[in-house]
Parts: C-alpha cells; structure tokens; sequence
C-alpha cells in the first residue's frame, strides 16, 4: 500500500512514525505543514518539518517529541548570558539543521529541495514533502492582539484567547514538488489526515488553493483520524482553541471540519457514543500513542480500514494536476 499523511508536528509525527514503520518500504508520502516556519535568530526554522525528520529517523527527544535525543544546551546558556533572546529554545545539536538550512536557501535552493537532501542524508525511504515552497504563515487574532505562530504557541504558551485565525500567503502559495502527484498521482492508494491540530497544523496546509482542490478530487479513500479523545486533545491548544471558537470538541466537530475532505473517521473508543451523528463511516479504536507498539497498531488499524473503503464516486469533479499554475 502508498498512503499519504497530511502532518503537523509532535501529534502527527506519531502516526506518521507507525505508517512509516507498517508500510512496505517507500509506501509512505508525508505533507508537511510549514505554516509554523520563521526566522530567527537570523536562521530559518521549520518546526513541524524538523520533527518529521527527527521522529522517523529516530533521532527525537522521547520525552517532549520535539527536538533531538540526548540534546545539549551550551549555545543557549551562552546567548541568555550575553542577553539575548532565548524564549525559543535551539539546541547545540538542532542547530546544525537550521544552520545548514539557512546557508541552502541563502544560496539559491528551494524548502522542498533542502528538505529532501536532509531525508537523503538521514537515510529515510519515505518522501517528506513540505506543502509549499512559497511563504506561509499562521497568525492568530487573539485578546493580546495580532500574533505569529510561535509566538502565541511558544512564548506565550497558548495562553491568549483566540478570535479568529488565517494563513497569510497561502491564497497565492502553489504546492511544493511533488505534493499534488502525491494527492492525485496513479501510484498513491489512500491518504490519511493525522491527529495534528486542525486549525493550527492542518488547516495551513489545506489554505493552498490547488492542495485543497487535488484532495476535495481524490480518486482513493481519505481518512481523518479525530485529535480529540473523551473531548480533549491529548497535548496542545485543540480543544480550547475550539471552544474560543465556539465549536463543539466532538468528532462531529472534527469531520464537519473536514466535509468533502475525508470519507471516513477515525476515533477513539471512548468517543464511539457519538459514532452515530457523524455521516460517513466511523472506525474506533486505542488512538492513544503513548508508545511505540500504540504507534505501529494505529497506523495498521488506518492502513486495514483504507483498504476497506470504497473508492470516492464518480461524483466528484476531475482533476489534472496539469491545470495547476
């Protein structure tokens, strides 16, 4: 089977992780979010990216999923003693990425091409794709005013309450190389949306315009799996961003989120009580990946019930990714 993940960071990274491990050698295809992507410190940095990498090449911190394993912290503790900025954490070892990625760009090379020389380099067989090549970025109007991405998630910790949120560039982003043939192309069989945050991690990916239009053509089955388990999501702002927005933390929430976009949920057992007001096919199972083991069973699980469903019907508009401009 060749699947396709559309991904965020820590959350998604974990199923992706199971898919990577489940599936024949490269049957799997991941789709980035890079709506988190920001410069500083003068380098350029590409969180969610990074985590995919790191997490599939088994090089991610175990205890926050984010970051390196066995990470050390010399540069930081220099930078905050000559006064600099160091709400956002690199570590020594991180840095070699974001340095590297850096110099790549600054001479001429595009996100999608650094960020296959990184897969390369780490020996994945799996295809990384970030969703864009062009700049993205996640902004959120909150009650402390207009903020980036980082700022809201990291320095400020999630705290301020959300009004509304957008996806600055993404009406004139194009898809990365790659990434519609990955959607639409002959070799790919299902494609799964991970249990990333929706309007944080997923969300900027499905702002690309002929992104959203190659997955509302799929040709194969899609499959949502739900963020939310017994209504709260396991880590992150889901369900409070949610209830800011006033909707409802249900897997009824969830797939209407994604009508058109998935022909089946996935959810936790302990949600099946609200199987029934979802209109399309609703799967349960253990979606708690606390280990290894919780991983690789999902990810068989998703890969089992994609080969179940039926393909979209005929109903749906043709695509060609040749009218892509």
């Amino acid at each position: 089977m060749s699947v396709t993940a559309l991904c965020g960071g820590v959350g998604g990274a974990k199923l992706a992780l199971g898919l990577y491990r489940t599936l024949p050698r490269g049957g799997l295809t991941v789709i980035v979010n890079t709506g988190d992507d920001f410069t500083h410190l003068g380098l350029r940095v590409c969180p969610d990216i990074d985590t995919v990498l790191y997490t599939l090449a088994d090089l991610a911190n175990p205890e926050q999923g984010w970051g390196r394993r066995d990470e050390t912290w010399t540069m930081m503790r220099v930078l905050e003693s000559l006064g600099g900025e160091t709400w956002f954490r690199l570590g020594d070892g991180d840095l070699a990425m974001h340095i590297l990625r850096t110099r790549e760009l600054a001479g001429g090379a595009s996100l999608s091409e650094v960020v296959g020389r990184f897969q390369s380099r780490l020996g994945l067989s799996a295809h990384i794709l970030p969703m864009t090549d062009s700049g993205v970025a996640t902004r959120l109007d909150t009650e402390d005013g207009d903020l980036g991405f980082q700022e809201y998630f990291v320095k400020l910790r999630c705290a301020p309450r959300v009004r509304s949120i957008r996806y600055e560039g993404a009406a004139a982003a194009l898809p990365a190389p790659g990434v519609i043939d990955a959607l639409a192309g002959d070799r790919v069989e299902g494609i799964v949306i991970c249990p990333s945050n929706p309007y944080l991690s997923i969300d900027p990916i499905l702002a690309v315009p002929a992104l959203r239009a190659a997955l509302q053509a799929r040709r194969v089955p899609s499959l949502v799996v739900s963020p939310l388990i017994g209504g709260s999501a396991v880590k992150g702002p889901t369900a409070k961003i949610m209830s800011e927005l006033g909707i409802a933390s249900s897997p009824q929430a969830i797939f209407e989120h994604y009508r058109g976009l998935a022909d089946a949920l996935v959810i936790d057992a302990s949600d099946i009580h609200a199987a029934s007001r979802v209109p399309v096919p609703v799967f349960a199972t253990n979606t708690l990946m606390s280990s290894l083991g919780d991983r690789e069973a999902l990810a068989r699980f998703v890969s089992q019930r994609i080969g179940e469903l039926a393909p979209p019907g005929s109903g749906r508009p043709e695509f060609s990714p040749s009218s892509i401009r």
